[in-house]
């Protein structure tokens, strides 16, 4: 029996979206679907399926005032910020310029005796598991290249971003993407787990949760289907003593409280180096009171509210948990703070690794600061989690942070910046983010097996 699935809008707590979920049978035959029409798409030219997926990204690039209003109702972005078409672009473009290198074969041999070579072949149907938080340029990360490799895809959005979903699936069939290589299923978790238990599809993507990433693995288990997750973050940030000031403030403090906090690689600790701290911490507090929360409608807002109360209650229950046990807050209750799903940005000293707020993934617009006294202590406890995606360094010296790098358990290591992904780079994790490999090169190979020739010549 179909469900109903609600979004409520962080706005003001109304019921944005409802929509039934499909059926076990109605998702089953969408499966059967995506598998029948995959081998007629993946034989059609490469630079054709590019183009076709480029023509359905400008699709969605005409719509992006309605993108970023539509994005306010359903996760609170401010407008101001207009939506997400440019990473979505820059992702998409990106992987379309490297397709055809990317996916070429590699050829050992092509003498007059033999024909030795290693093609990429697509799994055949692709589920794509995408969050909320941002709905369209995670999608995209998956659904661009699944596509441009051969591969049909399954898209199942996030509750509260369900209309994302739609709205992809709309401009990817507006462009010319049959119906059965692209389709957007509202789906429950049940029914998730049996499509891919049953082998109903070959390949699994999935952003979110630790405990859901474990649960697409349970459901894949004794399948051999690769399930590629990127899951929990607690990204650190480490400002050394010979680092530009101003800079790591004001790029540390937007990338741990854009988007309400709510970023996969957001800023969510930070270590200063001692004879810095106290400057930090000051031009820190400074940035955050500027802040306006309030409505995403309105233009002025520059903090909306979290997603969902929920979310803001575990960040709220973190910062208490830290106060009770000897941190500081900098940052006074803002009054559009109602309890709810409006949170107030908030800045936490006298912190230490005892506390949730430094361990656990807050997800929300708050950090904690504590001073180091060296690289060593920067190490040490950056590696002290147990996520590992993004780890952001702030030093003058190149040299050093490469060697920092190398000893940190992250997947990605920025200096002089962060918060950012690089298409041109392998989006990855360790530990309980997950695994897998995001767009790059690297991308097309994950969404791909490799299939191997040798041919003998007569």
């Amino acid at each position: 029996m179909a469900q109903t699935v609600k979004c409520i809008s962080p706005i003001d707590g109304s019921v944005y979206l409802e929509r039934p979920t499909a059926t076990r049978e109605a998702a089953m035959g969408a499966a059967d679907r995506a598998r029948a029409a995959q081998a007629a798409w993946a034989a059609r030219p490469l630079a054709e399926r590019v183009a076709l997926v480029l023509a359905a990204v400008a699709e969605v690039g005409m719509t992006t005032d309605r993108m970023a209003v539509e994005l306010a109702h359903q996760m609170g972005r401010p407008v101001r910020y207009g939506g997400e078409f440019g990473g979505f672009n820059e992702r998409a473009t990106y992987m379309a310029g490297i397709a055809e290198s990317a996916l070429a074969p590699l050829v050992i041999e092509d003498s007059d005796a033999f024909l030795r070579k290693i093609e990429r072949e697509p799994f055949g149907v692709v589920l794509v598991v995408a969050p909320w938080n941002y709905p369209y340029m995670t999608a995209i990360n998956t659904v661009a290249p699944a596509l441009m490799a051969g591969n049909t895809v399954i898209l199942k959005h996030a509750a509260q971003t369900l209309q994302v979903g739609e709205r992809m699936a709309e401009a990817f069939h507006a462009a010319g993407i049959p119906e059965d290589v692209f389709q957007n299923i509202v789906l429950d978790h049940d029914t998730t787990a049996e499509l891919i238990s049953r082998r109903k599809v070959n390949f699994v993507n999935f952003t979110g949760s630790v405990r859901g990433g474990q649960a697409m693995e349970r459901a894949a288990a004794g399948t051999f289907i690769p399930v590629s997750t990127e899951l929990g973050g607690k990204d650190p940030g480490y400002v050394r003593a010979d680092a530009d000031l101003d800079a790591a403030v004001e790029t540390l403090v937007d990338g741990a409280m854009f988007n309400s906090g709510q970023c996969c690689c957001g800023i969510e600790r930070i270590y200063v180096h001692a004879s810095l701290f106290n400057a930090f911490v000051d031009k820190a507090v400074a940035l955050v009171k500027g802040y306006k929360l309030g409505n995403p409608l309105d233009p002025e807002t520059t903090i909306g509210p979290m997603a969902n109360v929920r979310f803001a209650r575990v960040a709220r229950d973190q910062i208490e948990d830290a106060i009770a046990k000897g941190a500081t807050a900098h940052i006074e209750r803002f009054p559009q703070d109602d309890g709810g799903a409006y949170l107030t940005p908030q800045i936490l000293t006298n912190v230490t690794h005892d506390m949730e707020i430094m361990r656990e993934e807050t997800f929300g617009p708050v950090v904690g600061i504590m001073p180091v006294a060296d690289d060593e202590e920067a190490i040490a406890l950056m590696n002290d989690c147990q996520f590992g995606l993004t780890a952001s360094i702030w030093t003058r010296d190149t040299a050093r942070a490469d060697e920092i790098g190398r000893r940190l358990e992250t997947g990605t290591v920025f200096m002089n910046r962060c918060d950012y992904l690089d298409p041109a780079l392998c989006w990855t994790g360790c530990k309980d983010t997950g695994r897998g490999a995001g767009l790059s090169v690297l991308g097309f190979q994950a969404l791909t097996r490799p299939k191997s020739y040798h041919l003998k010549k007569a």
